[in-house]
This record gives C-alpha cells, sequence and structure tokens, in this order.
C-alpha cells in the first residue's frame, strides 16, 4: 500500500505531505509508517511525522456505537422483526399502509430494515417505525401469521441464549404476550434520541465543504460528556449501552499519548478556543494531573512547529534577489560614495531581516506571532462565524501563522467524503444506458458530480421551459445538437 502511494505522489509531483487520514485498520498503521520513513527520504517529513497519522473519526464513531448496539434491547430486536416480516411482501404492506390510513398516520416516510454492519441504518428504522406505533398494534389484528412470526423469533430467541430450544415454547409465549407494548416503544423513542446524536455527528465530521479539523476535540470532548451522562440515565438498556460505548472511545481518545497532537493544535488556531478552552477541556476529560501535562506537551509541540514554518518563512525570503542597481547611476558616482551606499544598502537588508526574525521570533523583548495571538481576547462563538474569513482578514497580523494554518485546516478528520469519491454506489448503468459510449458515459457521470458539488440544489424543472426552447432554436436553425467531445 505504501509503495503504491509512493508511486502515485512521484506521478502527480507531490512531496510535501502534512498528514494521512486513513480508517482504523491495521495495515493503515504499518502504511502510514512507512510513508513517514519515504519522506523522511525525500526530506520533507515535517516534525518527523509526528502528527502524520489521522485517524479517521467517522470511523471511530461507527465503532464506538457498533459496540453499544451489541447491548441492544429487546424492544429494538422488536421492531426488527416486525419491519421485517411486513416488508417481506407487498400484500403485507398495502395492508399496514391500510392501517395507517385508519389510524390517520400522515407519515409518508417508509419503513426501512437495518443493516448489521451500518449502525445508521439502525437508527434509521427506529426513527421511521416509532411514527407508525399505533399502525403495527393495529396490524396485529388482522394477520394472524405476524404473531406466529414472533412465536418463531422467541424460540429461535431462546435457543441462542440458552443453547437448547424451549419445547413448551415458554419463551415464544413471553414474547408474544408483550409484542411491541408501550413500553417497548418507549424505549425505541429513547434509543433514537440517543443514537440521533451520533447521527448527526457523524454527518458533521463527513463533510467536504467546509473545515473540520477545528471541531475535532470539541466534538470529541462533548461527547466524552454526552457518555458520562447516559452511564448516569435511569434507563437500564440506554446505560449498559453507554459504558459499553465508552470502554471504545477509551480506547482511541482516553489515552492522551496516543492522540495525535493536530487534534488540540487545529482547536486551538480556532479563534474562538485558543488556550482558554483547550486546557479546561483536556483536565475535564483526564484530570488535573494527566490533562496539566497534556497542555504543557501541546504548547511545546505547537511551538516547536511554529518554530518551522518561520524557519521556513526565512529560506524563502533569502532567496528573493533584490533589486539590481542602474548601470548608469553608478558609473556617475564616486568609487568612495559607492562603496558607502553599498555598506548602506548591506546595512539596511540586514536590518530589514532582523527586524523580521525580531517580530516572528520574540526576541528583544518583543512577542512572536504565536504569542501575540495567544494572548488576545477569544472570538464570541455564533454560528454566523467563519474562520476561514478571520484568518484570511487577519493574515496581514500573522503571516507566518496564517501559513500554519493553512496546513492545518486542511486536514480532514474523515475519509468518508474521499471513499465516497470512489465509491460505484448509486453509478450502475441500466440495460439501456449500456449501449452509449465510453466517452458519453464518462462524460455524463462527470457532469452528474458537477451538479451534486453545487452549493445549492438545482432544480431541473424550472429549467426545462430553457432547455426546450434551447433544442427548438437549434431545430429551426438547422443546427444538430451535440455533446462535444472533451
Amino acid at each position: 500500500m505504501a509503495a503504491c502511494i509512493t508511486n502515485c505522489l512521484l506521478e502527480w509531483g507531490l512531496d510535501d505531505v502534512f498528514t494521512f487520514t486513513v480508517d482504523n485498520a491495521s495495515s493503515n498503521d504499518v502504511t502510514v509508517k512507512e510513508m513517514s520513513k519515504q519522506l523522511s527520504n525525500w526530506g520533507t517529513n515535517i516534525m518527523d511525522g509526528d502528527h502524520l497519522h489521522v485517524r479517521c473519526m467517522a470511523h471511530i464513531l461507527n465503532l464506538i456505537v457498533q459496540d453499544g448496539l451489541k447491548e441492544i434491547g429487546k424492544s429494538v430486536k422488536l421492531v426488527r422483526q416486525a419491519v421485517k416480516y411486513i416488508k417481506q411482501s407487498p400484500a403485507r404492506l398495502r395492508k399496514f399502509k391500510e392501517c395507517c390510513e385508519s389510524q390517520l398516520i400522515t407519515c409518508k416516510k417508509s419503513l426501512c430494515l437495518d443493516v448489521p454492519t451500518r449502525w445508521n441504518s439502525t437508527y434509521s428504522m427506529l426513527d421511521v417505525a416509532q411514527h407508525f406505533e399505533f399502525s403495527f398494534e393495529r396490524y396485529s389484528f388482522y394477520d394472524i401469521g405476524y404473531l406466529n412470526h414472533f412465536r418463531t423469533f422467541g424460540s429461535v430467541s431462546s435457543e441462542d441464549e440458552n443453547g437448547t430450544s424451549d419445547v413448551d415454547g415458554t419463551s415464544a409465549n413471553i414474547i408474544t404476550s408483550d409484542i411491541l407494548t408501550s413500553a417497548d416503544w418507549k424505549n425505541v423513542r429513547s434509543m433514537v434520541k440517543f443514537l440521533e446524536t451520533f447521527y448527526v455527528l457523524t454527518l458533521k465530521v463527513s463533510g467536504s465543504n467546509y473545515v473540520t479539523s477545528n471541531t475535532h476535540f470539541v466534538e470529541i470532548a462533548e461527547l466524552n460528556l454526552i457518555l458520562k451522562e447516559m452511564m448516569e440515565n435511569e434507563d437500564g438498556n440506554l446505560k449498559e449501552m453507554a459504558k459499553s460505548m465508552n470502554e471504545k472511545f477509551k480506547k482511541y481518545w482516553g489515552e492522551p499519548h496516543k492522540m495525535n497532537n493536530m487534534i488540540f493544535i487545529s482547536s486551538v488556531l480556532d479563534p474562538r478556543n485558543k488556550l482558554d478552552y483547550v486546557p479546561f477541556a483536556i483536565v475535564d476529560m483526564f484530570g488535573k494531573e494527566v490533562g496539566d501535562k497534556l497542555c504543557s506537551e501541546v504548547k511545546k509541540y505547537m511551538k516547536k512547529l511554529f518554530d518551522y514554518y518561520v524557519k521556513k518563512s526565512s529560506k524563502s525570503s533569502s532567496h528573493v534577489p533584490s533589486s539590481p542597481t542602474s548601470s548608469d547611476n553608478s558609473s556617475s558616482i564616486s568609487s568612495v560614495n559607492g562603496c558607502n551606499n553599498f555598506v548602506n544598502r548591506g546595512r539596511m537588508r540586514t536590518k530589514q531581516q532582523f527586524e523580521k526574525h525580531k517580530e516572528v521570533s520574540g526576541s528583544s523583548g518583543s512577542k512572536s506571532e504565536l504569542e501575540r495571538y495567544l494572548a488576545e481576547d477569544i472570538e464570541p462563538d455564533s454560528d454566523e462565524f467563519d474562520i476561514l474569513m478571520w484568518w484570511k482578514v487577519n493574515e496581514p497580523r500573522f503571516p507566518i501563522l496564517a501559513e500554519m494554518v493553512r496546513d492545518v485546516l486542511a486536514i480532514p478528520i474523515s475519509s468518508v467524503a474521499s471513499e465516497c469519491a470512489f465509491s460505484t454506489g448509486g453509478r450502475v448503468l441500466d440495460p439501456f444506458r449500456s449501449s452509449l459510449t465510453p466517452k458519453l458515459v464518462q462524460s455524463l457521470i462527470c457532469v452528474q458530480d458537477w451538479l451534486r458539488s453545487e452549493p445549492f440544489p438545482i432544480n431541473i424543472e424550472e429549467d426545462l421551459e430553457y432547455l426546450e426552447q434551447l433544442e427548438l432554436d437549434f431545430a429551426c436553425s438547422g443546427t444538430e445538437s451535440s455533446i462535444i467531445d472533451i
């Protein structure tokens, strides 16, 4: 894998790599280590690759919730069986729809069955099913097979749990006697409310049209607080679920020395947080002793990273050629004056370099850009705050720091967007389109991607009249419409 990535980077002419965002497969750990060695050979491995490996937050969330769903209660399993039975037949779906109409249920959502390997599908199944509580109850009066399905499910469940089946069917009767009661639906609604937090968070960190790295640590701290609260919940199912999820949470974010420093630094570079919020949240998560030590390490690492950009900036400025003097002017100046001017020009350049060094390094009593940034008051938090615009406006005041921020804020904390870009799901051609030429199919897929990337949804119906008029104009002019081979 590392060899393939290396070949791609060479082909694309890329050698400056700041981070790799990958999921938590063990093979990726080895891959990133090998890539770190390769970048060191190229002389472009920043900070010896200490922050090179970024673990996909969406993938970690998935693992956390999957562990919680192992503790899933009987109520959720009953909903799954009910949905599974009704969706197995068009006749059952029609009958279920009639039950919805008789109960005056206006929800237009369709029942969906979850996929065991995708926790968000379980959330979607429960979220939709809760709207049809009374429809399920009414349906049980019309279909005896519905009750028999639960009797079978109850027998199988008993056999799975005890290793033997109950010949007398006692367990099955217990399941049948309380098929989706009001207590079950209460449990389902609690589960939906709990999973909704993780569902929204997954969507948020998977975005690609906005900055995500600055919210990485904030979301981790918020998630830690939510799990702590849920472990004190009176609901036994949610309590056990939260405990199981908290164990997985600790595996990835419970040991500070295993966490990427960029998780904290990207949050510090958010002017709404700086070193006001981050130390507070760190101490709240890890305790006073561990938190203070971690805060000190984060400050040292950030200072070290900033010094790297200072050196990088000084190297680039040292290669800028000075303005040449005119040969005509030099000939009209005496050798003595020419010597003095040369000394003065040299002194001026040295002075300018010193002033710049003093400004960014903090020598001679002046503060560095980083120190001045951290010393200023934090910005008020609001939904309208645009971190990219803030740094664009303040770049003249913090030119070196802004260059560092440009790299740090570009880090994606999720690999979901990249995986979707290479996914073929939803791009399977039907028999009609399979007759198109490869070039035309490529053009159609390209246009589809452009339409999907639009910041605002495109209403094809609104443009239909214009397109028809355009086609008519082509016909009237005698020009055949065609797709240009690009």
